[in-house]
Order: C-alpha cells, then sequence, then structure tokens
C-alpha cells in the first residue's frame, strides 16, 4: 500500500471514532440534521484501488464505468499523484467514447496543471485528435480544422521528441489541406459571380498561406482563369508561368496555357 493510502485509511478511522464518540447515530449539526459519517467513509476508496478498477473497465470497453472511476480519484484525491494520473486516463476515456468536447477540456486542465510531465504530449495530442475527429465536409465551417492544426502544430514544436509526432504531421496536413479547400471553394464562388478582386483574395491564399497543399493547382489555374476576365493579362500570364514551372504535368496547366494562348 502506498504511503498516501495508508494515510487515507488512517483519517477515515479517525472519522469513524469521532463519530462512534459523538453518536451512534451520526453527528447533529446545529440545524439538526444527521450525517452518516460511516457511509462517508465507506464512499472513499484508495486512489490505487479506483485507478486499477478504470483500467480494468477500460480494457473491457465499459468506458462510462470507466470514466466514472478516473473521475473518482480526481474527487477524492485531489492534486495527489494518482489523481494526476487519472486526469489524462479521463481525457482518453472521453475521446474513446466519442464526447470530444469533455475529453479537450480534461486535456487542457492537464497541461495547465501538469505542464511539464511525461504524458504532457499525450494530453496535447488527445486535443489534436478530438478536433481532428470533429472536421466537417468541405462545404461545411473548417473551424476544427484551424483547431486541429494549431493543436497538432503544438504537439511538433513543443514535443518533438515525442512518440506523437509523425502522426501529428499528417493530421497537420490533413488539417490544412481542408483549410486551403475551402479557400478554394468559396473563390470559386465568388468567380461564378463575376466578383473577381474576392475571388481573386481566396486564390492567392491558397497559394500564399498553403503552399504545400495539393490545392494550389487549382489555385494557380484559377488566378489564371481570373485575371484574365479581368484583362489582367500580364497577371494571369505570372500566374500560369509559376503553375508551369511547379508542375509542368498537371491538366490545369495544360487548361491554363490553352486558356493563354487562345487569347493571344
Amino acid at each position: 500500500m502506498t504511503t498516501f493510502g495508508a494515510s487515507i485509511r488512517k483519517a477515515s478511522l479517525v472519522l469513524v471514532l469521532a463519530a462512534s464518540a459523538g453518536a451512534v447515530s451520526g453527528c447533529m449539526s446545529d440545524g439538526g440534521s444527521d450525517v452518516d459519517v460511516l457511509a462517508l467513509a465507506a464512499q472513499t476508496e484508495p486512489p490505487e484501488v479506483l485507478y486499477n478498477q478504470g483500467l480494468a473497465n477500460l480494457e473491457g470497453g465499459r468506458l462510462s464505468e470507466a470514466s466514472a472511476k478516473f473521475e473518482a480519484i480526481d474527487r477524492q484525491h485531489p492534486y495527489s499523484e494518482w489523481a494526476r494520473k487519472a486526469l489524462v486516463m479521463r481525457a482518453f476515456t472521453s475521446y474513446r467514447s466519442g464526447a470530444y468536447e469533455e475529453a479537450i477540456n480534461s486535456s487542457k486542465r492537464y497541461l495547465s496543471l501538469y505542464p511539464g510531465t511525461d504524458e504532457a504530449p499525450y494530453a496535447q495530442y488527445i486535443i489534436g485528435l478530438s478536433y481532428w475527429r470533429q472536421i466537417p465536409d468541405i462545404t461545411r465551417d473548417q473551424a476544427n480544422a484551424g483547431r486541429t492544426a494549431q493543436a497538432m502544430r503544438a504537439v511538433i514544436e513543443q514535443y518533438p521528441d515525442s512518440q506523437y509526432v509523425p502522426d501529428a504531421k499528417i493530421k497537420l496536413r490533413i488539417a490544412r489541406d481542408q483549410l486551403a479547400g475551402k479557400e478554394l471553394q468559396v473563390g470559386r464562388y465568388y468567380q461564378e459571380r463575376n466578383e473577381y478582386a474576392a475571388a481573386i483574395n481566396r486564390f492567392k491564399n491558397v497559394v500564399d498561406v498553403y503552399p504545400e497543399t495539393r490545392q494550389v493547382e487549382e489555385a494557380l489555374a484559377r488566378l489564371t482563369e481570373t485575371y484574365l476576365a479581368m484583362g489582367l493579362v500580364r497577371e494571369a500570364q505570372a500566374s500560369a508561368s509559376v503553375l508551369g514551372q511547379n508542375y509542368p504535368d498537371s491538366q490545369w496547366y495544360q487548361d491554363s496555357y490553352a486558356l493563354l494562348q487562345g487569347r493571344s
């Protein structure tokens, strides 16, 4: 038994003895209400017992029971070493059960209380995973893609030696691809409505902010089209030139080249 667990049991014994000395039925407060000290003491279990029960429930797929055990440690033994371990396990259990906001909140709380511990990279990684699981299709708001990118970048930059960095890089790339795709979609929307200045701003964002994404080819081609529609031939040629230099075999480049040839 740990020293902490022994202290808990000793404290429980003192409570029971004090209750017995006052009255067998419990202690009376000034307001006349009964406090069942025996029941209160029985509710407090050693933290290592609760933790192992939580792990067993987690392995058995009983996620709600596991979460309840980890939460009980935090409630009954706050700021103990077991509470620290239970907090990150509760974050993981919440993530596994699809309770992503709870997983994020537990992970953020862990990082605020224990930023320098070995589990801190994992807590940050859980935040990123929880946002990543909530990224919608490209037609909807991409706020969670932005949050995913921010969280996964924190894993990479703050914990460069952690085992979660390789997957964080993959998730970061996917999130940025989504953000670039959304910019491209909005740009096409403006282009179709002949709102060329607004379309150009969106296409340029793809090229300037997300240069490593797969949407850059189309963005450069769309810039070529939009500049030509505005009569800005030199700018259109510049966009097509960048497209040809970086993606010479791209169909987008072939189409842009043919468009420019048709205007010459």
